[in-house]
């Protein structure tokens, strides 16, 4: 009696790594526009919001990063 062959990678968890991917590139962009934007536009009321908002901009390229890290880790694994 042959033994039961290992599961087959599926199409979902290919679209799970990549949909960490782009949640990951979303946040850091967003990071980054939080702590770019008072730097360009300083005069303006957004940018004087965003300024003052910078702690936040900070954890969003940090949390992006880390999806980022975590897909690339991902297909290291794999490959």
């Amino acid at each position: 009696m042959p033994l039961p062959s290992a599961p087959q990678k599926t199409g979902a968890s290919r679209k799970s790594r990549n949909e960490i991917l782009i949640k990951g590139l979303t946040i850091a962009l967003i990071g980054l526009i939080i702590l770019v934007a008072p730097l360009i536009k300083p005069d303006s009321g957004i940018g004087q919001l965003l300024a003052q908002s910078y702690l936040v901009g900070w954890f969003a390229l940090i949390l992006g990063l880390a999806f980022i890290a975590q897909f690339l880790l991902g297909r290291r694994k794999k490959g």
